[in-house]
Formats: C-alpha cells, sequence, structure tokens
C-alpha cells in the first residue's frame, strides 16, 4: 500500500522563511534553520525549500543555508532555486540535500533533467510545475519567485509531464497557482487531470487550508504527497494533527 508523505515548503528569500498569495505579497514568517527544525521534530517527512528569488535574478540558491539546514534535521530534504548545471546540483547535495528541483532552468534548458538524471540517478531529480488554469488550459510559469518576472511559456502541463519522464525525471511536484495561499483546498481535478499522463510519483502542492484538504488529496487522487506552508507556518496546524487525521481516515501514513 502506498505510503503518502506530509512535506512542509519552505520559500526562501534574503535568507528568511517567506509566504505569499498566489505568488505576491511576500511577508517573513521566519527562520529557515528554526523552522526546518521545527518541521522536522514534528514529524515531517521531507522537507523542501525554494530560493524564490534565485531564477528571477539569475542566480543560484544561495549556498550557506543549506549545510545549516542539514545540521539540525534528520529527514530528508530538496534545494530549488536557479540550479541550472550539474555542478549546481552537485554543490547542494555535497552540502546534505537529498535532492534537488529545477523548474525555469529545466523549461529554458529541458537537457539539463537528462543530464542530472544521468550524473546523480532520477532519484535526486525533482521537476517543479508552477501551473495556472486559463480558459480551461493548463500552462506552465517560468520565474515564479517574483510577480514582475512570471510569465506563461504556453506549454501546457500534459505535454510538460511527457517530456520530462522521457529526459529521466524522479518525481513532480504539481503547484497550482490558482490555489496557491488560498487555503480552500487542493486542485483535485488538475491532480487528476495530469495523473492520466504521469508515471512518477507526483506531489500535490497548493490550496491547503484543514486537516479535510489532506484528507481529500488522498481520498480522491493517486498522489504521493501532499506539499504546504501557509497551514504549518500560522501554526493553526501541526505535522502530527495532520498525520492523527490521516490515520483515523485510514489513509498510509509514517507516523
Amino acid at each position: 500500500m502506498l505510503t503518502r508523505r506530509i512535506i512542509p515548503c519552505l520559500d526562501v528569500k534574503d535568507g528568511k522563511v517567506v509566504k505569499g498569495v498566489q505568488f505576491k505579497n511576500h511577508k517573513i514568517v521566519g527562520s529557515i534553520v528554526d523552522l526546518a527544525k521545527k518541521y522536522s521534530i514534528e514529524g515531517a517527512d521531507e522537507l523542501v525549500f525554494y530560493d524564490i528569488s534565485a531564477s528571477t535574478e539569475g542566480k543560484t540558491v544561495k549556498k550557506e543555508w543549506v549545510s545549516k539546514i542539514s545540521d539540525v534535521i534528520n529527514i530528508p530534504f530538496c534545494v530549488a532555486g536557479g540550479i541550472k548545471s550539474v555542478g549546481d546540483a552537485r554543490e547542494i547535495l555535497n552540502l546534505g540535500a537529498d535532492k534537488v528541483s529545477i523548474n525555469t532552468p529545466a523549461l529554458e534548458n529541458p537537457n539539463l533533467i537528462n543530464q542530472l538524471s544521468k550524473e546523480f540517478g532520477s532519484q535526486c531529480v525533482v521537476i517543479g510545475m508552477d501551473i495556472k488554469t486559463i480558459d480551461k488550459q493548463n500552462y506552465l510559469f517560468a520565474k515564479t519567485g517574483n510577480e514582475s518576472t512570471a510569465h506563461s511559456t504556453g506549454i501546457t502541463a500534459l505535454d510538460w509531464i511527457e517530456t520530462v519522464q522521457d529526459l529521466g525525471a524522479g518525481e513532480i511536484v504539481i503547484n497550482s497557482m490558482n490555489k496557491d495561499g488560498m487555503r480552500n483546498g487542493y486542485d483535485i481535478e488538475l491532480l487528476n487531470k495530469l495523473s492520466t499522463v504521469c508515471t512518477l510519483p507526483m506531489i500535490a502542492s497548493g490550496g491547503a487550508g484543514n486537516k479535510e484538504d489532506f484528507v481529500n488529496v488522498f481520498k480522491e487522487t493517486s498522489v504521493d504527497g501532499a506539499l504546504a506552508a501557509s497551514i504549518f507556518h500560522s501554526g493553526e496546524y501541526t505535522i502530527s494533527h495532520i498525520k492523527s487525521s490521516l490515520k483515523n481516515k485510514k489513509i498510509n501514513i509514517r507516523i
């Protein structure tokens, strides 16, 4: 039976964790290291860190905080932010990260997926997909860390999933831009539509606002994990609250 994962997401900007709504109006919510340690202790299965300003500014994720995270947690973590080469990825993995996630760099250079997969194994290569639904079409957006640089690539999510699978990706994060920060539930329709072509582990992202949202996404879709930010950063729910609710609904999770 599939064991579902609960994954707190930490958006990083200028050395602090921030959170916005629909990728806008980001506000500081805490310390990278302190929140990483907190979520690890609470029972997170993994953590994901997005340096949201890296790609928009043509930079790579700042390395100094990656090793600090590795020192204080004992669970897998993934790092994203302007990773444009095998060398960039190697440096981050050597500092303790278990996976790297690429979004804009992959859209700009799809062969990077193949290069990373061959060098480190597909299990290390996560594809972040920032998707906005416009007139019933699901388009990939790039450089989403800043509202002034975010733009549609014109590539549909279904086409991109098939491409990254062929190139050797190991996992996909489906982030609904329409749902991001809204706390009104995951985009079940989008996830089910994309699962018709996706053969890789898929992580749902965008929209978690309460315990039932996690129950619903696991009951109504085939996703392997659920990623969330606001619900945890606000302190309204802990990871143990979410896991207890899932266990009560007979959903298979790590305790």
